[in-house]
């Protein structure tokens, strides 16, 4: 039997669709929950920290927390073919942050570049079988996308 576990981080975040047929082709910001899905066994090494459990929750966001807040939070992601949005983002200050993907960065495409960020770092000790099950981004509170691995 699996167990699932989730734990999420938020950011505020800006992006642009630059093909979009409506408003999302303009800049435009989202407060971003970044939810990572962990699958595998329970802990049973008696007298671990981790007994009971699939990984401790603050270990699951410290990992989001360095590979994806601290990334993207109060950033404006853009895809590297965007030269307008490159350009019109070319004069902001050297602090300003700007994240270049190599893809649109829609919900769709961020939760698999969120899920290949976190997935190199979710590691187990004990045998658990321990693994990132899928990754979901919710641009809206009405608006989600999921990303899972091809098994």
């Amino acid at each position: 039997m699996t167990t699932r576990i989730k734990r999420w981080v938020e950011t505020d975040t800006g992006h642009r669709v630059p093909n979009h047929k409506s408003k999302c082709r303009n800049m435009h910001g989202h407060r971003y929950r970044w939810e990572a899905e962990l699958s595998g066994d329970v802990v049973t090494d008696i007298g671990v920290s981790e007994e009971g459990m699939l990984i401790d929750f603050s270990d699951v966001s410290k990992i989001l927390t360095t590979y994806i807040h601290d990334i993207v939070d109060h950033a404006f992601i853009v895809f590297e073919g965007d030269e307008v949005a490159i350009s019109a983002l070319s004069v902001m200050p050297d602090n300003h942050k700007t994240v270049i993907v190599p893809f649109i960065p829609t919900a769709e495409n961020l939760a698999k570049w969120a899920f290949e960020q976190v997935q190199p770092h979710i590691i187990s000790s004990y045998g658990n079988k321990l693994q990132l099950h899928s990754f979901h981004v919710r641009e809206t509170p009405k608006s989600w996308a999921s990303w899972y691995p091809e098994k």
